[in-house]
């Protein structure tokens, strides 16, 4: 029986009262790509911050290649044959490639000669694996598929036998996500056994060879992709909450979709130019529109404008050049409250930075931008009755697990702060929904009811401009997607047109248009 290249036995690690890991067990077997599936908060990766040596387990033993070991640190792991890539990668932009992932390996990085025999190892396992990437260019002014090549190379450099990669196609073009598939091939191969994080099932049966399921901190089951079936990787994943026969995930979108009618424009964007808070332009000279009950998606690699797009729309940023019109009503800057008053709803894209108080309560929070209009305010008195009604009413509709109404926000997680910011915008009439990732850190089920809740709308005659870096959520919901690179619309693809490989080489800026279009 061949010996696992890892084993982790019993693990346990809580967090003050939180418990994230519960005697969870996990086996790496010698030439595996071995994907860790699971929904968010499911443990997935504190349990590999643990096989790294950034969380000290609680309980439990780690094994490798037999031998029970003691990791303290990443340099530990390291030490073992083991590498991490993060989801956010730990690099020095200034520098260039080569310099980056020498980074810690030898005291003398100035030294030209060494140097010159690292680039050209460098060029040797970019070539070898399929990672191309030049190691004289600057960190800085690489884009995020080959920022993330870079952080794999800095492994490979170091000789890992065990490469962990946390979510790797979050920011990834489908063209990119085929390519990195590819180079894990290569990598198995040539004897590296690959740890696959995801929450992506898609990914799960495309690359990996077997499957382990957490959820809530604990083992579900482990299972040969062979032998693994997509509902039973959900159902894994969510215990019995979600209801398969009428999923999103499985049923795609309206059965009515023949007697769907749009509207009379709603959001109409002409030339409009923004600037970044560097002043430089971060959209330029974007021009569309979105129509009642249509669901108008956006896809690009984050950081191609769609922020600063948003927030002009919302007149929390100022327009630089072209006009924005929402609802009949010219957008400048500055008349948000404005907005959110004439029926236009908006989920931000940051969390914790727009429009969440964490000082303030969950009920405070849930009426935010909407406290001085009724049913809320009389005058300028508060309803605090009927703000906690509301409240209580949203806690529960949206799942928002908090102790009342009067429980300080800065105590909800990252996906019940995004489920409040859901119930706010969806809990008001709206003619004009405004979305940025508004999936970003929710479940299955959670997900699921957003797009219920975005399709409900768009059904009812409302407006939706869906900003998201998920292809597959732009591809399921919307009705045209227009596609951002570098501040610019470069195509907007009716839904008969769709295509995802086609709409990554957009995101990508090497589509060539061609006369059919």
């Amino acid at each position: 029986m061949t010996t696992p290249l890892v084993r982790m036995q019993g693990i346990h690690k809580a967090f003050g009262d939180v418990i994230a890991l519960q005697d969870v067990h996990f086996e790496l077997m010698p030439g595996e790509i071995h994907g860790l599936l699971g929904g968010n908060g499911a443990g997935k990766t504190t349990l590999m911050n643990i096989l790294y040596g950034l969380y000290a387990a609680d309980a439990g033993d780690i094994f490798v290649r037999g031998q029970k070991v003691t990791i303290h640190s990443p340099r530990d792991a390291l030490s073992h044959g083991i590498g991490m890539v993060h989801q956010h990668f730990l690099q020095v932009t200034p520098f260039t490639v080569a310099e980056n992932i020498l980074l810690g390996t030898l005291p003398k990085l100035g030294s030209t000669g060494h140097l010159g025999e690292a680039t050209a190892r460098i060029r040797e396992l970019a070539h070898h694996f399929g990672l191309d990437v030049e190691p004289d260019a600057r960190v800085e002014e690489l884009p995020v598929g080959v920022r993330q090549r870079v952080e794999i190379l800095k492994a490979l450099y170091r000789g890992v036998k065990v490469l962990i990669l946390d979510e790797p196609t979050t920011n990834l073009t489908p063209q990119e996500v085929d390519a990195l598939f590819q180079s894990l091939r290569a990598m198995v191969d040539e004897g590296v056994s690959v740890v696959f994080i995801t929450h992506k099932i898609r990914e799960v049966m495309a690359v990996c060879d077997r499957v382990t399921v957490l959820r809530d901190g604990q083992n579900v089951f482990t299972v040969p992709k062979s032998e693994a079936k997509e509902e039973d990787l959900v159902r894994g994943m969510v215990g019995e909450q979600l209801d398969i026969a009428h999923s999103f995930l499985f049923a795609g979108r309206a059965a009515n979709e023949d007697a769907h009618t749009f509207g009379d424009v709603m959001i109409d964007v002409r030339d409009l130019k923004v600037h970044a808070d560097n002043e430089t332009l971060a959209v330029r000279g974007c021009t569309f529109d979105v129509r009642a009950g249509e669901v108008f998606g956006i896809a690009g690699v984050a950081g191609n404008g769609q922020r600063e797009l948003v927030e002009a729309l919302m007149g929390i940023r100022p327009v630089a050049g072209g006009k924005v019109t929402l609802n009949g009503m010219e957008v400048k800057g500055g008349e948000t409250t404005s907005l959110l008053a004439q029926g236009v709803a908006y989920i931000p894209e940051d969390r914790l930075e727009d429009g969440f108080l964490p000082l303030a309560s969950v009920a405070h929070n849930l009426i935010l931008g909407y406290h001085r209009q009724p049913p809320y305010a009389r005058g300028w008195l508060l309803e605090w009755k009927v703000i906690f009604q509301e409240a209580w009413r949203l806690i529960k509709e949206y799942k928002i697990r908090t102790t009342g109404p009067d429980d300080l926000a800065a105590n909800l997680s990252g996906g019940n702060i995004q489920r409040l910011m859901l119930a706010r915008a969806f809990a008001h009439p709206m003619r004009i929904l405004i979305a940025h990732n508004p999936t970003r850190g929710l479940d299955i089920p959670s997900t699921e009811f957003v797009y219920h809740k975005v399709m409900e709308q768009r059904n009812n005659g409302t407006a939706v401009l869906l900003v998201s870096e998920d292809l597959d959520e732009l591809l399921l919901l919307s009705d045209r997607i227009g596609v951002l690179y570098r501040g610019e619309m470069v195509g907007i693809l009716e839904r008969e047109q769709f295509d995802k490989y086609r709409i990554g080489q957009m995101m990508a800026g090497t589509y060539k248009k061609q006369p059919t279009d």
